[in-house]
């Protein structure tokens, strides 16, 4: 079965149904408006199933593919309840312009947050159970019979008492005049017979062959190419530049000065890219040139003292309890910026006519694509086209688009022709929105045993909402940034206390995968072994003392040990494990490290052992690829990642001083799943944060040496 995305200026509604019979059916989303102007064919106000007379069954798929495997996993859900052939399925891209004509009729189109099937789910399984409600009508009206005699499975309605049979193509243009049910009721998971099960991607033969259609890829007729260098300084802006100097270069068109950059336009890329590496510019570096790594890092360690800092979570007295403790543990800890360093540079293709803007881009949030073409280009939202592509990685970097497609925009605009805008590696890494740089300081009582009594948690650094969404701030604090100690911490403490002193830098930052959880989760299961080591008991086994009282965290725990085999030997001498617990977005996962360090400090990951706990499954094997392209990710950032600050600009530029993680480094790694049901988990960012803890703990149980900060190879390592 092939799959190509669907990047036209509309996508299909209701062109299939008038041409020959198709079925668009619609379903209402908490809180959904009907459109005043629906277009003709049947009433609906959501449209996730179209079924053609061939019974070839298209299921919208909302979100935005990066490689995650949602455009099999989603259609799942929808198919589950439809009881169609799986065979005869293929996945639709719906476009966010056709979204805010039909008043958000396909609701939230962002992906980020492991939300894709969790924040889905309920409504997908729905669509699928109405659809399957209307054709078995229509099939029963046909027969004049009732239609609880009837049945559907595998895109065929029975009529059981008479064993007569109708296709879903046949009904569906009947089926589509239907009102769609007020009320479905979804299976049980028990009887479910897709779900759960390890299909295959639409998508793998057609990415092997080089088929599909990402940003990069974009060529439409007349298009000029335009390259971009911006102000090395976060918050600076173009003061003067030389044009003349470039004038002559062969291909060059126009250049176009920006708010924080400057944009050459060219009949080829690499000439727009040569072009400006040859302009010179001067830069108003505003007030921020200053800054550095060292400066950040002073302003954030008085965080962990500061008076002001706001307290998150507060369960007993933590002060009476450390005042009584039998021994305290004290350390603090420090975690860099971090890129998100897709595999695809930010792009974006635009038009700018006076009767539309269009644009092509990979972006993880159509809708925030749209309003920042329509902000830039000032005409009204209904006047943009936005066409999803395919994303070559976005890990949360192309949910911020505010840069990129406002750029692209205003470009193309200046020069009145489509035009893409490429960023080089550079740039990208260099003007990205960063994972936040943050430190926490930890004290805690332990008693005669070596349990925690006390626990006290300060944590400090900027603020992905206040940077971004300051209304989202609870009574102007960002509870967010404490994740992994609040509501997420599991471990019986029964006197603890968590606080947040929020520091604004200069720096850009935003959501990267995993977010506060991916330095939060090393903070607190590092700490936590430091407590297993300062009470002299294994640091599985005083993990497990801590979730006596809680059976479903135990599991996943439990599952990643025996794995991993924690009680035996390692597989050779030199080889050491560490274990680590994250919660995050729904989600459970343990991880056991094994790794070992040589005679010059340098670490080699052997193996690691992840179970998780999504509650339920759609494809096994995705969410598998999934844990395992998060400890590749956590991993790289573990080893690696760190963006670092000398006057007022990022320091790194390209794969050369911002590593990646090679094939020769990548340790066996080994997925366990352990759904226990009853709830919807993430499933691609809850395998970051234990990896650096996991990795971490091991190398202190080979070495000796404690990591409080991170990268890796930053770290002294070598034997004392």
């Amino acid at each position: 079965m092939t799959y190509m995305p669907q990047i036209s200026r509309r996508f299909f509604l209701t062109t299939a149904a008038a041409a020959g019979g198709g079925l668009a059916l619609g379903f209402h989303l908490p809180g959904a408006i009907a459109p005043a102007e629906a277009a003709a064919g049947p009433a609906e106000v959501n449209a996730w199933v179209v079924i053609q007379p061939d019974d070839a069954v298209i299921i919208r798929v909302a979100r935005s593919e990066m490689g995650q495997g949602i455009t099999t996993s989603l259609p799942m859900l929808v198919a589950e309840e439809l009881q169609c052939d799986w065979s005869k399925v293929r996945p639709e891209f719906a476009s966010p312009e056709e979204n805010l004509r039909r008043k958000r009729a396909w609701g939230d189109m962002s992906t980020g947050g492991s939300r894709s099937v969790r924040g889905s789910q309920e409504y997908l399984r729905k669509a699928g159970a109405a659809a399957r409600e209307m054709l078995i009508a229509a099939a029963a009206a046909q027969w004049n019979a009732p239609a609880a005699e009837c049945q559907a499975a595998k895109s065929v309605i029975t009529h059981k008492p008479s064993g007569r049979s109708l296709r879903f193509g046949e009904v569906a243009e009947a089926a589509a005049k239907l009102q769609p049910p007020a009320e479905t009721k979804l299976k049980d998971p028990k009887d479910w017979t897709l779900l759960g099960t390890p299909q295959k991607r639409f998508d793998t033969a057609d990415k092997v062959t080089g088929k599909p259609i990402f940003g990069i890829d974009v060529r439409v007729p007349n298009m000029l190419y335009a390259a971009i260098v911006q102000c090395p300084v976060f918050g600076g802006s173009p003061k003067s530049f030389d044009e003349t100097k470039i004038r002559g270069l062969k291909g060059v068109r126009q250049v176009v000065p920006l708010p924080n950059a400057v944009a050459v336009v060219a009949d080829s890329w690499w000439q727009a890219k040569q072009a400006v590496d040859a302009l010179p510019v001067t830069w108003d570096e505003g007030q921020n040139g200053k800054v550095s790594s060292t400066s950040i890092a002073e302003f954030l360690r008085g965080g962990l003292t500061a008076p002001e800092a706001a307290v998150v979570r507060k369960d007993g007295d933590v002060n009476a309890a450390l005042a009584t403790a039998a021994k305290r543990v004290e350390a603090e800890y420090g975690a860099p910026f971090l890129a998100h360093a897709t595999m695809e540079p930010q792009n974006c293709t635009a038009h700018v006519t006076p009767d539309k803007v269009e644009i092509w881009v990979p972006t993880q949030s159509g809708e925030a694509a749209l309003a920042a073409a329509a902000a830039a280009a000032e005409v009204g939202p209904e006047k943009v086209v936005v066409h999803k592509t395919m994303l070559g990685g976005g890990f949360g970097r192309r949910g911020a688009v505010q840069d990129y497609v406002h750029q692209a925009v205003l470009v193309a605009k200046a020069v009145g022709q489509p035009v893409k805008l490429l960023w080089t590696r550079e740039e990208d890494i260099r003007h990205d929105f960063y994972r936040p740089v943050a430190m926490a300081k930890f004290t805690a009582g332990l008693d005669a045993a070596g349990m925690p009594v006390a626990w006290r948690v300060r944590v400090t650094g900027p603020s992905i909402l206040a940077n971004l969404f300051p209304q989202r701030l609870t009574n102007g604090v960002d509870q967010s940034f404490a994740n992994g100690f609040t509501d997420e911490m599991a471990y019986e403490v029964p006197n603890y206390e968590v606080a947040y002193a929020m520091r604004a830098t200069h720096v850009p930052v935003s959501f990267w995968r995993s977010v506060n959880h991916s330095q939060n989760g090393y903070f607190r299961e590092c700490f936590v072994d430091e407590m297993a080591h300062a009470a002299g008991q294994d640091p599985y086994q005083y993990r497990r003392k801590l979730l006596s009282k809680d059976p479903v965290r135990l599991a996943v725990l439990d599952a990643a040990a025996q794995k991993a085999g924690w009680d035996g030997p390692a597989a050779a001498p030199g080889i050491s494990r560490g274990i680590a617990l994250v919660e995050a977005y729904g989600s459970l996962c343990a991880q056991v490290a094994e790794a070992s360090v040589d005679d010059k400090g340098a670490v080699r990951v052997h193996r690691v052992v992840a179970a998780l706990d999504t509650g339920h499954v759609v494809n096994p094997e995705i969410l598998r690829a999934q844990a395992e392209s998060a400890i590749v990710y956590g991993l790289t950032a573990a080893l690696y990642g760190a963006i670092t600050i000398e006057n007022g600009r990022v320091q790194q530029g390209n794969f050369d001083d911002y590593e990646m993680l090679r094939l020769a480094e990548m340790p066996v790694v080994e997925t366990v799943l352990v759904p226990s049901g009853g709830f919807w988990g993430g499933g691609g960012e809850p395998g970051v944060p234990p990896l650096a803890p996991a990795l971490c703990n091991a190398i202190f149980a080979v070495t000796g040496k404690r990591v409080r900060s991170l990268p890796l190879k930053d770290q002294d390592l070598k034997p004392a």
